[in-house]
């Protein structure tokens, strides 16, 4: 005979179902085992009403990695039913042995039957528990990771066009309710499913026919379900959408604390808030109550068959032959004890749907395209002088308003270029395309020759340190921030770096010195000294290629001319590209390019854009001459 095979759902590879007794090896049993097993397609057969696919993947991405905790939760859960049928089934044995007390034996064997049924049952649930709940922790905290480097993946157009409240729902509410439907299926399927098997198998041994009319109330209870699951996606739906505003508006309290209070926006961000959470409060108790309304419901019809077969055992009217009390007992404690196994499987429809909103969530962060991503056989910029090319760029971000026009530009190794103009002109944008933040729609830029679109990632971000215009610090100490520029650095490096950069006066007069806390974004600094700590780590870092977007502009006069002291030795034998609207600060460079709506309209040194007398020397004048 042919040995029988089946087909894998997704790669349609025909497999046989059991494995060859000659296969001996293990990698060979595993390979096999990793083929054949299909733990959604085989819930997909059981209960074709939970063929989403969302659930298909959930089960088949997760579960095969937890195979060995789902297992032992699996065998407890085998357990726990068994043991629940016992008890049903021992309930004869019990009130027949109490009628005849006289059998001791019988008593005593009774008496520690039972007793052994509760305690495996007691082993096996806490077996089962913390089988589960391993494997759940494990599921969130995989989930979680793989978002989080999706996220890490994205280019930063990404974040501009996506709410960081609504990344913080994906990461944290997804994966969890990733392990909820998990735990619902496997609990369903497993525990709940085998303990309703087996109570019905008790009551049909002891009473068949009153067995059959007390299953006639499942069909009448699955309608009403099916009736409440039309109702509960939307509503989940929306209470995330309301989750994410209470989140954003906790985050830009947090963040822009100072407007609220200089504009006394107090109320209105109270307003807000009441108003998501009200929304949250209004759906919850919505799902609350569709899910609440099967247990009035399987009450109900519970109520009615367990009168019916009381009524009915009690006039005796479908069997000659009469009814132990013991067979009775036994055949009404497996009905009761049926009630709440089914009464979970006829709810375990609308708790997926509650949580396949967020899992849905999680499945489009993790499809997402990603917006920047490295080339398929990247080149290593290498350890060249690190001049910057820009040729014919032409940029736009996402609302298509050109930003970069046709764009030429070199910017010399070990030179110092300046980028001036009207603001708006896009000086901030040309840094961001050397840093490949994003890239052109057309033209190329170019690191000693090589095209950043074909280069890795670690070796062109290897190759720039960057001083932007708004500083950000993390929530640590202040040396592990200015480490960021080089996480191997040494305490003493660090430090000679806060020298170069005139923090280390600042930083020592800190109540732990370099180990203090400086709060959320660098909440306990100034903006000058926050400045200089971002100066520090970029002096740290010491790469070829230095990027400065108005480094200084936070600075009062004394601590600017220090950093500007300290940048001016930094700067030598390397290409600098800096950004400032004061022109005070960059007279002395090499080359000073005038950037407006885009385009590059002057070029060269201080003198000579002063003796052309065109938007340079209109924005010079300005500036020292006080002209209009």
């Amino acid at each position: 005979m042919a040995p029988r095979t089946g087909v894998c759902a997704r790669t349609r590879h025909r497999f046989p179902l059991f494995p060859p007794a000659d296969w001996i090896n293990p990698v060979e049993r595993r390979i096999w085992w990793e083929r054949t097993v299909d733990v959604a397609n085989v819930i997909k057969r059981i209960l074709p009403g939970l063929s989403d696919s969302d659930i298909g993947r959930l089960i088949s991405e997760n579960m095969r990695g937890q195979l060995k905790h789902y297992l032992i939760a699996i065998l407890a859960m085998v357990l726990v039913a068994a043991t629940t049928a016992a008890t049903a089934w021992i309930m004869k044995d019990i009130v027949d042995s109490m009628t005849n007390p006289d059998d001791r034996v019988r008593v005593f064997l009774v008496a520690g039957a039972v007793a052994l049924i509760f305690f495996l049952k007691g082993i096996a649930t806490f077996v089962q528990v913390v089988a589960l709940t391993r494997a759940g922790n494990r599921i969130v905290a995989t989930q979680q990771k793989k978002l989080y480097a999706k996220l890490l993946r994205q280019g930063v157009s990404f974040f501009n066009l996506t709410e960081s409240s609504d990344l913080l729902i994906r990461v944290t509410q997804s994966a969890q309710s990733a392990r909820t439907i998990i735990d619902i299926i496997v609990t369903s399927f497993v525990r709940d499913l085998l303990t309703l098997i087996g109570l019905i198998a008790v009551m049909v041994y002891q009473q068949p026919t009153l067995t059959v009319i007390s299953l006639m109330i499942g069909p009448l209870a699955m309608f009403g379900v099916r009736l409440i699951l039309r109702k509960v996606r939307a509503i989940m739906a929306q209470e995330l959408a309301s989750l994410t505003e209470i989140i954003k508006v906790v985050q830009e309290t947090s963040a822009g604390i100072l407007v609220v209070k200089a504009f006394s926006l107090e109320e209105r961000m109270a307003d807000r808030m009441n108003s998501a959470v009200g929304q949250v409060e209004k759906r919850s108790n919505a799902i609350a109550r569709l899910e609440a309304v099967t247990s009035p419901l399987m009450d109900t019809l519970s109520g009615v068959a367990i009168a019916a077969v009381v009524a009915l055992s009690a006039v005796n009217i479908f069997s000659d032959a009469p009814t132990s009390a013991g067979q009775l007992m036994s055949f009404v404690t497996a009905l009761l004890m049926a009630y709440e196994p089914a009464k979970r499987l006829s709810r375990m429809r609308v708790s997926i749907e509650s949580n396949l909103v967020g899992v849905r969530m999680m499945f489009d962060t993790l499809d997402r395209k990603e917006t920047m991503t490295e080339s398929e056989n990247p080149v290593d910029i290498g350890n060249g002088p690190g001049e910057v090319r820009f040729e014919d760029v032409a940029f736009a971000y996402s609302n298509g308003q050109p930003v970069i026009r046709g764009l030429s530009l070199i910017c010399e190794a070990g030179k110092t270029t300046a980028l001036v103009g009207p603001s708006g002109g896009g000086k901030s944008t040309i840094l961001n395309l050397i840093l490949r933040l994003y890239d052109p729609q057309s033209g190329a830029v170019l690191i000693d020759g090589v095209k950043l679109s074909d280069s890795s990632f670690k070796s062109l971000r290897d190759k720039i340190s960057f001083v932007g215009q708004g500083t950000f610090l993390f929530s640590a100490n202040v040396i592990e921030n200015i480490r960021v520029g080089r996480p191997d650095a040494t305490d003493d490096e660090v430090i000679n770096a806060a020298k170069a950069a005139n923090a280390n006066e600042f930083i020592v007069a800190l109540p732990q010195g370099y180990h203090t806390q400086v709060g959320e974004n660098g909440v306990f600094l100034s903006g000058g000294q926050k400045q200089r700590l971002a100066i520090a780590r970029a002096i740290l870092k010491d790469s070829p290629i230095l990027l400065l977007d108005e480094a200084t502009s936070a600075l009062d006069s004394t601590s600017e001319a220090l950093v500007q002291d300290a940048i001016h030795h930094l700067t030598r034998g390397r290409t600098t590209i800096v950004i400032a609207h004061r022109l005070s600060t960059v007279l002395e460079a090499d080359k000073i390019c005038v950037i407006k709506n885009g385009a590059l309209v002057e070029e060269g040194n201080t003198q000579t854009l002063l003796e052309k007398d065109g938007l340079f020397r209109q924005l010079y004048d300005q500036q020292f001459r006080g002209v209009d």
